[in-house]
């Protein structure tokens, strides 16, 4: 028999996938109440659970040797439900409620597209085992959690703003932008400049905007990507 550690990493992607699923769920069901929050901020809960397994599930693998070819096909899988397919059906069950033809309201689902199309990259691509071709997925996930909820507090901005949103997102994500990891390889200031800037960012437009301040800094992230000349060493995504 496998140790039984060998299967903790596949179960932490597995609940992956089930924050996604229930996101999924939530997304379908936004004008409802559970436990006196409503079905929009369980998804983004949801979204974001799926964010910390996607995280905790690599790190386990590195720490307890157990990788597997069945696990990274297993993570996949995961975030395309998770960060690709909930947040696609968060924007279109939005649009639709907001007045949008659901004609219209299925362009949201270039989300999932481009990123099912981003993944798949990503596991052939050898180009991205230092650094990211293109907006990892999870950070597009990240960024319209912080975008719909600027629209609820903010109002619905229209139509054409969400379709202009849903194409330049979902194009950066197979794009040729060259992206740096946000995970630490180690806590040196100098080789982390970027990435400090980012969680200092994010800390105050949290503060200063609340949820709807990820969506800033995922934007923060892209201009940093932009404009930088160099990538530093990062980690698989």
């Amino acid at each position: 028999m496998k140790p039984i550690k060998t299967y903790i990493p596949n179960t932490i992607t597995c609940l992956n996938l089930l924050s996604g699923c229930l996101a999924v769920i939530f997304a379908f069901n936004l004008d409802t109440t559970v436990a006196g929050l409503p079905a929009l901020s369980w998804a983004f809960i949801a979204i974001g659970a799926a964010a910390v397994f996607d995280f905790c599930d690599g790190l386990s693998a590195r720490q307890l040797h157990a990788y597997s070819p069945i696990g990274k096909e297993l993570d996949s899988l995961s975030d395309l439900v998770s960060f690709g397919l909930a947040p696609a059906f968060l924007v279109m069950n939005t649009m639709m409620r907001s007045g949008a033809p659901i004609w219209l309201s299925i362009i949201a689902l270039l989300i999932a597209v481009m990123g099912a199309l981003r993944l798949a990259k990503f596991n052939v691509d050898t180009r991205q085992t230092t650094s990211f071709i293109g907006l990892p997925i999870p950070a597009n996930a990240i960024f319209w959690i912080g975008a719909l909820a600027w629209a609820e507090t903010h109002g619905y901005p229209g139509d054409v703003a969400m379709i202009i949103m849903i194409v330049i997102m979902s194009l950066l994500m197979v794009s040729e932008l060259k992206m740096f990891s946000l995970k630490f390889a180690n806590l040196s200031f100098r080789e982390n400049v970027r990435r400090y800037t980012i969680l200092l960012a994010a800390v105050l437009f949290i503060i200063t905007e609340g949820v709807s301040g990820l969506a800033w800094t995922i934007i923060l992230y892209i201009l940093i990507s932009v404009l930088g000349k160099k990538t530093d060493p990062t980690t698989a995504e």
